[in-house]
């Protein structure tokens, strides 16, 4: 078995999933491939429908299947960050992307949670709060929105490869948890560090990665993979 990254630019991608068709292939998609993957699917699961991305596909039968395990790896992740208990959260969701949709399809699940967007783009956060509109709304104002969040989000790349942070951990209730879907090897992001030494709990987006990573293993084979061992190999 071979899992191997390819680098494929958008205008590629279409020639890429029939070369994989043809393969008979498995595999995972990140940014900025989830949404044009998800509307190449021929199969969609419910929650890669609700989401509107996919980050997990397959073919059977010549047919592309897509799902998003990225749903059940934050709800992973923001549950062990936040001692299990998501009941009555407040979710400041940074970013209005696919991955800011698979936080918020996470979240609608959770008893009485609310989520804030905060975007760039407003119409595209408008567009996203409207499609999660029983547990979402959107705010301009990156530091109102922190004010009452008990969980902030980074669903940006901002952080990805540069020192760049999304918001300043200053304006973050210290009793809030931090977490950055970005991840870093070696002790986290330098959003999460500042996070960190200012006292805030705070994880990178490794713990969703491995999660993620397991579930597209299982919808794969069919089998629950080591997961201890999954962790030591991103160590």
């Amino acid at each position: 078995m071979l899992y191997e990254a390819v680098d494929v630019l958008p205008r590629d991608l279409r020639a890429l999933l029939k070369k994989l068709k043809d393969l008979g292939v498995a595999g995972n998609v990140t940014i900025p491939h989830k949404v044009a993957v998800h509307a190449s699917c021929d199969e969609l699961t419910d929650i890669a429908e609700r989401v509107g991305a996919v980050n997990t596909f397959w073919f059977d039968a010549g047919r592309l299947h897509g799902d998003n395990t990225d749903v059940g790896g934050f709800d992973a992740a923001a549950r062990a960050l936040l001692g299990g208990d998501t009941t009555g959260a407040r979710i400041l969701v940074l970013g209005s992307g696919g991955a800011a949709a698979a936080v918020l399809a996470a979240v609608e699940q959770w008893t009485d949670a609310k989520v804030v967007i905060v975007g760039r783009n407003l119409e595209r956060a408008t567009k996203l709060a409207r499609r999660f509109r029983d547990v979402a709304r959107v705010e301009k104002s990156g530091e109102v929105a922190a004010a009452s969040a008990t969980l902030v989000v980074n669903a940006t790349p901002v952080g990805q490869r540069e020192a760049e942070q999304p918001l300043d951990v200053g304006i973050i209730p210290k009793t809030a948890a931090v977490m950055d879907l970005v991840y870093h090897r070696g002790g986290g992001t330098p959003w999460v560090k500042a996070a960190r030494k200012r006292g805030n709990p705070a994880a990178d987006g490794l713990p969703m990665l491995l999660e993620q990573g397991a579930l597209s293993f299982q919808r794969w084979f069919g089998i629950e993979p080591n997961r201890e061992v999954m962790r030591q190999s991103l160590l």
